[in-house]
């Protein structure tokens, strides 16, 4: 955890619309959702590809596509960026988009680099299936398994629990009942809505182009949502973790594709080059919990990130908790006790979909255009991460 004391800034964010599992941007790899969402944040920010010294993109299918084993350098090298530049790929789950930023901004703190090409991507539409034992022969009748990577990932191996009985552990030990994650899940939905209608995704969103029916179609939107939602329809919907359970799949971050990109600067750079700062890095934390109840890591990375940085929650106009799970997210505002008002106030990944590492990107996207746009001065970031962890930064308009 750290409080920056030198300027961190922010001066370009962009995120392409996330599509949805299977869905427009299923065809797209890794590394081409994070060139779309990188060229748009350089050229919101003003900055000439030839002025980032490094890249660090977040990633966590790996297997997606044979170039995503490469994707920062990939990323860096169809954006222009000088073959010098080095560039870092790096995985911290779910927090992977926040990680590249802090990532970036630790680069310009040591002093390697001026300018920092950061963000996340995921294609959990590319997630193959695995036939793990054929690599060195197989005996006659040998059962030829096909694993699929993404469902097999979602459950925790070292402490036998899948993600989804994470939430409902979470939802037991704070009294959340299946009503309370079906509202939950309502609001996100309802919350996208009102967003989206009246356009405040509009500063954040990298239109993509893709190959349609009849010919090129541009995506503006995200795909994933369901704005006709009602509190009838989820009700019907049936638990699929736990017998009378609350995880179904209206409460749960919806499987889909997506990138986002954050261009961090340090104040001399901003001087040299012109650049107009969106938000100032205030600081960031990350904190462990225990993985049978990974969901409520932002709870304690929250409290660290405040006392690190010295700002007070009443100060922080919004919060921003990635909606892996309702009863996940529910725990983490009962845990800090925060005021709903102001937690996830234009909808999250129940509504958008959850791209493993492209959400943290995401977030930190909105946070900085929405504090912007609603006249605030504080909002956080954060999200938990599968295996026990959570991550969070505060971000200061400017």
């Amino acid at each position: 955890m750290a409080s920056l004391t030198r300027g961190i800034f922010i001066v370009g964010a962009k995120r392409t619309p996330f599509g949805t599992f299977g869905g427009k941007l299923a065809k797209h790899t890794p590394t081409d959702l994070q060139e779309v969402a990188a060229k748009a944040a350089l050229t919101a920010a003003n900055v000439k590809p030839e002025n980032v010294d490094s890249v660090v993109i977040g990633n966590v299918i790996g297997c997606a596509h044979t170039d995503t084993i490469y994707i920062a350098r990939h990323v860096g090298l169809r954006c222009g960026v000088p073959i010098e530049a080095p560039a870092l790929a790096v995985n911290r789950l779910c927090g992977s988009g926040f990680q590249s930023v802090i990532n970036g901004a630790h680069d310009i703190l040591m002093g390697d680099s001026k300018v920092v090409l950061t963000g996340g991507t995921d294609s959990m539409s590319m997630a193959p299936y695995a036939v793990r034992n054929i690599r060195f022969g197989t005996r006659l009748g040998a059962d030829l398994t096909m694993e699929d990577t993404l469902w097999a990932s979602l459950t925790d191996a070292h402490c036998k629990t899948p993600m989804g009985v994470t939430a409902e552990n979470l939802a037991a030990k704070y009294n959340i009942s299946r009503q309370d994650a079906d509202d939950f899940a309502l609001r996100s939905q309802t919350n996208w809505a009102a967003a989206q209608e009246n356009g405040h995704f509009t500063a954040e969103i990298a239109p993509i182009t893709i190959k349609g029916r009849k010919g090129p179609e541009e995506v503006t939107m995200d795909e994933h949502p369901k704005p006709k939602t009602t509190a009838e329809g989820l009700a019907k919907l049936p638990p699929v973790f736990k017998k009378n359970g609350t995880v179904t799949a209206g409460t749960a971050s919806g499987i889909s594709d997506g990138a986002g990109a954050v261009v961090l600067a340090g104040e001399g750079a901003c001087g040299e080059l012109g650049l107009t700062p969106l938000a100032r890095l205030v600081g960031y934390a990350v904190a462990g919990v225990d993985p049978t109840i990974m969901g409520i890591g932002p709870a304690p990375a929250i409290r660290k990130l405040l006392k690190v940085t010295g700002v007070e929650m009443k100060d922080v106009g919004m919060v921003e908790i990635n909606e892996a799970f309702a009863p996940q997210t529910i725990a983490c505002q009962r845990e800090l006790d925060l005021d709903p008002a102001i937690l996830n106030m234009s909808g999250g990944a129940i509504a958008l979909g959850h791209p493993l590492g492209a959400s943290g990107a995401r977030i930190t996207a909105h946070v900085v255009h929405e504090i912007r746009r609603r006249g605030l001065k504080y909002g956080i970031g954060s999200a938990c991460i599968g295996g026990g962890q959570g991550i969070a930064l505060l971000l200061e308009a400017l």
